[in-house]
Parts: structure tokens; C-alpha cells; sequence
């Protein structure tokens, strides 16, 4: 029976790669250690976290992948690099753009850098954001992420509202995220979201508040404050669809 510290170490073993794919060849005696489960073998080569496969994939950015906190913590404990170089898989990005929050935590508490910038990928909050990574998203802004750097000239903030995440674009809009910041095509993010989409009256109502213009047919509607929380949001002259639109944005924007 495996006890303490050697159950973790075992079920490190089980996560650290991913047995299934990849070339044998190029492993390391601590990546076949680890997907056969070898304990003592596994602990005699710790001292080996850092080696990479030919895709430059760590025993660390596989258990990031997988979403292994406590294999994570192992690595890293023993002496696993947080931080991958620019032209090898990012174990931030990895786990930032799986939703592996608590993998994104720990990686921070252990200095890797939450701005890393991976020229074909962006920021790791730009990978979270794209990929609508909520608990993400506010794990790496906690821990000091610039909330304006994401892919070249795109914002995370741009990202999120091309994804239509309202939730993502209010947290950023929490951290201070600018509005008006263009991108390459000269876009704000409030034009880069679909058009009649949550996140495109969500921006429009952050900017004019209180000023939601729908495009369902000619209809404009000018709310005070506190009509969005009451009374007008379900008058007659409201269709049902803005009614639940209105409500959604209430809701969100917590007014």
C-alpha cells in the first residue's frame, strides 16, 4: 500500500505524460518511469523535471494539460522550470487555455510569468480569454496580469468580445480593460463583437450608460437606471426577446 508523500509521487506517474501519443523514442527515463508507474524509478529521476520530448513537451506542461494541481505542485517542488522558453509548449498557456485554474495558480505562486508572450498565441490571458476561460481569466488577473497585453495589437478584452462572453469582458471592463483601444483592422472591441450580440449591447451599455440601441428593426430603447432592474423592462413595447436581453445584461452588469 502507498502512503503520504509516495501516493502523490504515485499518482503523479499517471498524469505526468500522456502515454498515448508521441514517439517513444525520444523520451526520457524519467517520462517512461512516470507512464509505467516505476515509484522509486520515478523518484531517483526527479532531479530530471526539466527534460523534453522532440516537441519540447515537459513532464510539467503534460500535467497542465491533464489538470493535475498536485502533479504540478510535485514537479515543481522538484526543481520543474514554471516557465517554458519562447519556442517550447507553454505550460501557463496550456492550462490557461484548458481552464486548468488551479494548475494556472500554482504555476504563478512559483514565478512563471503571467505575461509570457508566445508570438502565435499572444498572453496567457489572451489564450484564456479567447478561449472563454472565466476562473482563468480571473486567476492570471490576480496575479498581476496586464490586463491591455494579449496577441500583437489584439486585446484580451478584443478577444473576449469576439467570443461573445459577457461574463469575461465584465471582469476585464473590472480591471480596467480600455475601451476604445484599437486593433490591426482599427477595430475597438465593441466593433469587433457580432453584431446584435450580448456582448456587443454589454459594451455599449458600459460605454453610454444606460444607452442600449438593439437591432431589432428600427427600435431604440433609452432606459434609466433603474428601469433595467424594474417596471420598463417588461413593458409592452418591449418584444421578448429584448426583454430577456435587457434582463441578462441587468443581471451582468450589476447595477
Amino acid at each position: 500500500m502507498i502512503e503520504g508523500d509516495d501516493r502523490q509521487v504515485w499518482n503523479a506517474a499517471g498524469v505526468v505524460l500522456d502515454i498515448d501519443t508521441g514517439s517513444w523514442a525520444d523520451r526520457s527515463p524519467l517520462h517512461e518511469a512516470a507512464s509505467q508507474g516505476r515509484l522509486l524509478a520515478l523518484k531517483t529521476l526527479l532531479s530530471q523535471v526539466n527534460a523534453t520530448t522532440i516537441d519540447g513537451m515537459s513532464p510539467l506542461f503534460n500535467a497542465c494539460s491533464q489538470g493535475s494541481a498536485t502533479c504540478v505542485e510535485i514537479l515543481l517542488e522538484h526543481g520543474a522550470n514554471p516557465q517554458s522558453d519562447a519556442c517550447q509548449p507553454s505550460p501557463i498557456h496550456e492550462a490557461s487555455s484548458k481552464g486548468r485554474s488551479e494548475c494556472v495558480a500554482a504555476l504563478i505562486s512559483w514565478g512563471a510569468d503571467v505575461d509570457q508572450t508566445i508570438p502565435h498565441l499572444g498572453t496567457p490571458l489572451y489564450v484564456a480569454c479567447i478561449s472563454q476561460q472565466l476562473h482563468c481569466t480571473q486567476k492570471l488577473l490576480d496575479g498581476g496580469a496586464n490586463v491591455q497585453k494579449g496577441k500583437f495589437l489584439e486585446t484580451p478584452l478584443h478577444a473576449a468580445a469576439q467570443q461573445n462572453s459577457p461574463e469575461v469582458v465584465k471582469l476585464l471592463l473590472d480591471f480596467g480593460a480600455d475601451i476604445n483601444v484599437k486593433n490591426l483592422d482599427l477595430k475597438r472591441p465593441v466593433e469587433a463583437a457580432a453584431p446584435s450580440s450580448l456582448v456587443e449591447k454589454f459594451l455599449l451599455l458600459h460605454e453610454e450608460r444606460f444607452d442600449i440601441k438593439p437591432t431589432l428593426g428600427e427600435l431604440a430603447v433609452r432606459l434609466p437606471p433603474t428601469s433595467l432592474q424594474c417596471q420598463n423592462v417588461d413593458s409592452e413595447t418591449n418584444p421578448p426577446k429584448l426583454k430577456g436581453e435587457i434582463k441578462c445584461l441587468a443581471s451582468i452588469y450589476s447595477f
